[in-house]
């Protein structure tokens, strides 16, 4: 759609490489800026470089998001830690960052936040990951007041079920993809492209009105969902 790209990933390897040669066999700008961003220093540091090499950011997209699967009475302190720290915290102080930049700029922006169905949907043996998505969904609704004085709108995409490699062990269980699509009224996981459409969407100047809200991508698993 235009954009030059800032590609965080936590290191570089070769998706990061193949995904930087087709953004730029498309005529784009790609930049890899390896640093986990829930270490704010490193985080604050790769977004300044992608400004100096880039120029003024426009948007900034929360894609980063991790799991563990565990009963609430068995969670370690570790796992929680780690699931808030990249789930929750990079998001607020990487939007935290951006928004500065936009402001010393003198320029508006776009936060696009992936969120979950489960920052409304319980899943059992997931707590942490469901406290993370339902804190993104409050934070977003607060930024989206506070910072609308500096044309910057802050949104989030709710996915429900999308074929990535964090739903590996599903795919490969017949049973537990059954029974899971027997949840979604569409009959199907979402692709990829379902959620990249809707973050293109918000990113453009037609969704210019739209902020504090949360867009479900879920082919209509969040209000058919069952525990069996």
């Amino acid at each position: 759609r235009g954009a030059n790209i800032g590609l965080n990933v936590l290191r570089e390897d070769e998706r990061s490489e193949s995904t930087r040669a087709q953004i730029e066999a498309m005529g784009r700008q790609c930049m890899v800026l390896p640093c986990d961003v829930s270490e704010v220093a490193q985080m604050r540091a790769s977004l300044a470089r992608a400004a100096e090499v880039l120029g003024p950011l426009d948007i900034l997209v929360n894609n980063a998001g991790i799991q563990r699967r565990a009963a609430f009475l068995d969670i370690t302190e570790a796992d929680y830690d780690r699931v808030m720290d990249v789930n929750l915290k990079a998001a607020f102080f990487l939007a935290q960052a951006f928004a500065a930049q936009c402001k010393a700029s003198g320029r508006g922006g776009k936060v696009i936040n992936i969120s979950s169905v489960h920052e409304d949907l319980p899943f059992p043996h997931f707590a942490s990951y469901c406290v993370s998505k339902g804190g993104m969904k409050m934070m977003m609704r607060s930024l989206a007041i506070e910072l609308a004085p500096l044309g910057i709108t802050v949104n989030n995409i709710a996915p429900g079920a999308i074929e990535t490699p964090i739903n590996a062990k599903l795919l490969n269980d017949p049973a537990l993809h059954r029974a899971l699509l027997a949840n979604i009224p569409l009959n199907r996981l979402g692709q990829r492209a379902d959620v990249a459409g809707v973050a293109a969407f918000l990113a453009s100047s037609e969704a210019d009105y739209i902020t504090g809200a949360t867009i479900v991508v879920d082919g209509g698993l969040l209000w058919n969902y069952s525990e069996q």
